[in-house]
């Protein structure tokens, strides 16, 4: 009775969750999990950790070369097959000279690096760099002043709607709501001849709580750095779809003129909010609309007024930089050839305590562990690939010239990526995923115990909700190429929390005062990282949720449909494609029973597994369309994309989402047709699965 009641218990979890084992191969699993969650040495975390962050590190200098070595060093002590890839790009390897002041209607400079706190000894050192803006353009201006609020292209439009005349002011604005770059990009577009970015308190500071060094907020000094790079593709500016090889390589890539690239000409600086009460206190132009008031104690105000000057300089120098990707391997023993890579990008702004060393530290951690694994004779059966990506802050570059590098063997052999930036920079738990991985993550997280309760990951993380909130992936990080340019399935999570994000200030004393004092979510997150990456490793089949895609597609084509109609109320709908969801449906129900039937077939051949992974594999891969996105023909999903308005959004359905924006509806026809045809390719793949091999 015992007996078959597991066996029911078994054939309903595969015909929910398709774990992807045969009955046998599955108890080995566990019992392989269980010894790696015994295998980790939970202190390496802390050690690792507190190494990465003894110096800055920004791409392209010394500490950040010493940061590489000792990446390699750790993974090859860890039994990994280690292997650096060159390249050289083109890019802001340091700030230049930056200089900003009120000039009228008194003179006075203003901060543009953090203060040296006494309770901070990280604070003082030398080699900290004032705040910066990588890809800024070059420029001196003396002008007035206009506030822009987050510096969206909404923002723009509703000072073109009151009037407000930009050209050749300086537009100051504050962090949120778009990626930097945009800010850049739209000031630049309405006239501007300068930008000053700032955070404001009511987004992180007092209002928030108490700032640092007493409390985890952004202080008056604290600055936001980031880069400014919005090409309509990601990577090097000057080889989009081409790695970016080193300039003395046999192998010679084309790369665009300088001149030729899309960057940014008006210079652009980033303050604390010190800094930015001194210009926007003296403003006394129109009060602003509603929802635009931050946090510093006075009304805010669109215009300074032509009593106000400032002064702004910037001279920053761009160059052909050497970077280096750090990829560690560990080979599968039964599939080599298939992989399953983890990533996280190893260059930061300053210190990178949270961003990104707490990821960099974790899959360290998580190499030392599974070479345990593999002298206990518990090696995966598919390579995990372990990828250290450097380069990433100044605009996802090192992870996409590897891409590029890559992408022939990475459509015929990737199963899955998993981003892990900045993944212990907290204790609250979260993930978005590709369709096909969702379903893995949810179970994953089950598996692991949350530290600081007597609960599961995945039962805090959902907290008061029947499931947890797992969102679908946007931009801003390493999953962009893997994702969105040649379809591999992905995931990105980690835990999070309030960070000094991108600032001096993000050190080891700022982690172990304010992030995870006792060092307990380290080891937490590798369980987590460790148990998903072994069952995509060890499952005879990839454990892929083939139900995932029709059911998320309805629901996406539902919300595209009313937004539609918002415009032209008399849109039909998406005929062509309803059709075909109806299809995938049926097809991927049919796939799903057929697939836990193969796996309780005992006659299951090898050749068959590797025919039916093949399959598997190939599944994402037809929203892979080589037309690409209107905005950006890089950009080849049409399932998913980063908003190219905002930069960090998830657009689903990107093509509709466009149209949508620009309100063009003529295309929609379009759309329906090769949403269709995609839609209609990932089914026929779904019912070739389902005939006898």
């Amino acid at each position: 009775m015992k007996k078959c009641l597991f066996l029911m218990i078994f054939i309903c979890f595969s015909a929910t969750a398709q774990t992807g084992f045969i009955k046998s191969d599955w108890k080995n699993q566990l019992a392989t999990e269980k010894l790696f969650n015994n295998l980790i040495d939970d202190e390496r975390f802390k050690i690792h950790l507190k190494e990465l962050t003894k110096k800055p590190h920004v791409a392209g200098s010394k500490f950040n070369d010493d940061v590489i070595d000792y990446i390699v060093k750790t993974m090859n002590s860890a039994g990994l097959d280690v292997k650096k890839y060159p390249y050289d790009i083109y890019m802001s390897k340091a700030p230049g000279e930056s200089y900003l002041e009120i000039v009228e209607p008194k003179r006075k400079p203003l901060s543009m690096k953090e203060d040296v706190l006494e309770e901070d000894p990280y604070s003082s050192d030398k080699d900290l760099w004032k705040g910066w803006n990588a890809y800024s353009g070059s420029g001196v201006v003396t002008a007035e002043v206009i506030y822009a609020n987050f510096a969206r292209k909404e923002d723009f439009e509703k000072l073109q709607d009151l009037g407000i005349d930009i050209s050749g002011k300086i537009v100051i604005a504050r962090y949120g709501g778009n990626f930097r770059g945009y800010k850049a990009k739209f000031a630049e577009a309405a006239g501007a001849a300068g930008l000053i970015i700032y955070t404001d308190p009511i987004d992180s500071g007092y209002f928030k709580g108490l700032a640092y060094p007493e409390g985890p907020y952004y202080s008056e000094s604290t600055i936001q750095r980031g880069s400014l790079l919005t090409e309509d593709f990601t990577g090097d500016p000057l080889t989009p779809y081409e790695p970016a090889l080193p300039l003395d390589y046999k192998i010679k890539i084309k790369r665009k003129k300088p001149e030729d690239a899309q960057l940014h000409s008006i210079p652009v600086v980033p303050v604390g909010y010190g800094a930015a009460k001194e210009i926007l206190g003296q403003m006394n132009g129109d009060v602003v609309p509603e929802g635009w008031q931050g946090g510093l104690p006075f009304t805010y105000r669109l215009q300074g007024g032509s009593a106000l000057k400032v002064f702004l300089e910037v001279n920053q120098p761009r160059e052909f930089v050497r970077v280096h990707n750090v990829i560690g391997t560990v080979k599968g023993s039964v599939y080599p050839d298939e992989w399953v890579i983890l990533g996280c990008h190893l260059d930061a702004w300053g210190f990178g305590a949270t961003d990104p060393s707490s990821g960099t530290a974790m899959l360290l951690s998580l190499s030392e562990t599974l070479g345990k694994l593999v002298l206990e004779g518990k090696g995966p059966k598919r390579s995990i690939l372990i990828g250290h990506w450097d380069a990433e802050e100044h605009g996802v570059i090192g992870s996409t010239e590897w891409v590029e590098q890559m992408r022939d063997e990475l459509k015929a052999k990737a199963v899955a990526y998993m981003n892990f930036d900045g993944a212990v920079s907290g204790k609250q738990f979260g993930a978005s995923s590709s369709p096909s991985l969702k379903e893995l993550v949810l179970e994953s997280a089950k598996e692991v115990d949350y530290p600081y309760s007597e609960m599961s990951l995945y039962d805090n993380w959902k907290g008061n909700k029947e499931t947890p909130l797992i969102g679908n992936l946007g931009g801003g990080s390493d999953h962009i190429g893997f994702y969105m340019h040649v379809g591999i399935p992905s995931m990105s999570g980690g835990a999070g929390g309030t960070t000094v994000y991108h600032s001096n200030y993000d050190s080891f004393r700022y982690y172990e005062r304010f992030v995870d004092p006792e060092f307990q979510m380290g080891e937490t997150i590798e369980k987590f990282a460790g148990i998903m990456s072994l069952r995509l490793a060890n499952a005879t089949l990839i454990p892929y949720d083939l139900n995932r895609y029709p059911n998320d597609l309805k629901q996406h084509f539902g919300k595209a449909e009313e937004k539609v109609r918002k415009l032209k109320p008399d849109f039909k709908g998406f005929e062509k494609t309803r059709l075909a969801i109806d299809y995938l449906s049926n097809a991927a129900n049919t796939a799903t029973k057929n697939l836990l039937n193969r796996l309780n077939d005992i006659s299951l051949t090898s050749s068959e597994i590797r025919f039916l992974n093949r399959q598997l594999i190939a599944l994402e891969k037809s929203f892979i369309d080589q037309k690409g996105m209107y905005y950006g023909d890089w950009f080849k999903s049409i399932y998913a994309s980063s908003d190219p308005f905002s930069g960090y959004a998830s657009w689903i359905l990107p093509g509709i989402e466009y149209e949508l924006a620009i309100k063009r509806m003529k295309k929609l026809k379009e759309w329906d047709n090769r949403y269709a045809k995609a839609i209609t390719d990932l089914a026929q793949k779904m019912s070739k699965m389902s005939k006898k091999y």
